[in-house]
Order: C-alpha cells, then sequence, then structure tokens
C-alpha cells in the first residue's frame, strides 16, 4: 500500500555530491517517520540519516556535516543531499518510512533501493 521509491544514485569521484530523493505514495506523507539506510556487500544495513514527521533530524557520526537530509510535503519527498563523498559511503542506500510516526527505528516500509559508488 505504502510505496517508496527512491532515485538519484549514480558513480561520483570522492569529494563529489550527490542528492538522493524519495518520492512516497500511498500515505499521508507528513505524518511518516522518514529515514535512509544504507547497507555495503558484507555489511549489516545502518541508519545514515532520519527526520521525523515532527522535525527532529538525526545522522550517523559518519555523515555528520557531509550530509542534510530533508523533506518537502507537499511533494511527498524526503532528500538525502550528500557532499564531500567518500570511497566508504559506497552503499546501496534505502529509503526507509514509519507511516504511523511512531518513531520506529527502521520503521516497516523500504524502498528498493539506489546505488552510490564513491571512486577513489
Amino acid at each position: 500500500q505504502v510505496q517508496l521509491v527512491e532515485s538519484g544514485g549514480g558513480l561520483v569521484q570522492a569529494g563529489g555530491s550527490l542528492r538522493l530523493s524519495c518520492a512516497a505514495s500511498g500515505t499521508i506523507f507528513s505524518r511518516n517517520d522518514m529515514g535512509w539506510y544504507r547497507q555495503a556487500p558484507g555489511k549489516q544495513r545502518e541508519l545514515v540519516a532520519r527526520i521525523a514527521s515532527g522535525g527532529s533530524i538525526n545522522y550517523a557520526d559518519s555523515v555528520k556535516g557531509r550530509f542534510t537530509i530533508s523533506r518537502d510535503n507537499a511533494k511527498n519527498t524526503v532528500y538525502l543531499q550528500m557532499n564531500s563523498l567518500k570511497p566508504e559511503d559506497t552503499s546501496v542506500y534505502y529509503c526507509n518510512a514509519d507511516p504511523l510516526g511512531l518513531g520506529r527505528r527502521p520503521g516497516p516500509v523500504w524502498g528498493q533501493g539506489t546505488q552510490v559508488t564513491v571512486s577513489s
């Protein structure tokens, strides 16, 4: 019912930037807690950034100062602006939602993921 579709991934050189987008449908978007997670090969999926329905924001220590999460409720979209990218940021990035805004981390809804590759 609730669907998340990521876009904006790609290949970028170290130090470059990408902006990921996640479009949500089938939900009252403003009520959703939203987040970005990533999973590299052989690694556990980890929280990158989260923005709750009430506006609170959390970042992984590894991306603080480099990544910015934001949302546009009118467009039913959450963004992840990624600057100063490092090879270790290479991963599949997944959009995540808690449609009930309960603060579940992760929420129960996932996008299919978008590949981000950072070359050295």
